[in-house]
């Protein structure tokens, strides 16, 4: 069975972990909070474009509800393994091209 090369293991591994970490960090910098959606945000402006398609609310289990109760209550433990799973998919990318690249440069 083939091995993986040491930095797509590498770029597996930060990538998850920080997907993981920063995810929180970006939904409060769009304005998606434990307060609530803060006014004038990104996070505002997409309330407002999917309370004007649904006829004045908000609908369960859309984008923006689902946002909103991650940046209020955290990410659930099926939302942290989808991160998880892109971040480590991404930095396996990543990882995987650093290979190429010192491969090719020998």
């Amino acid at each position: 069975m083939p091995t993986l090369p040491i930095f797509t293991i590498i770029g597996i591994a930060a990538g998850a972990a920080g997907a993981v970490a920063l995810t929180p960090l970006a939904l409060g910098m769009v304005g998606f909070t434990a307060a609530g959606i803060t006014a004038g945000s990104m996070a505002a402006g997409m309330m407002s474009t999917a309370a004007i398609a649904n006829g004045g609310g908000v609908a369960a289990g859309s984008a923006v509800a689902l946002l909103q109760s991650a940046g209020a209550a955290g990410l659930s433990a099926a939302a942290t393994a989808g991160v998880a799973s892109v971040g480590g998919a991404a930095g396996g990318l990543v990882g995987g091209a650093v290979n190429l690249l010192k491969r090719l440069k020998k």
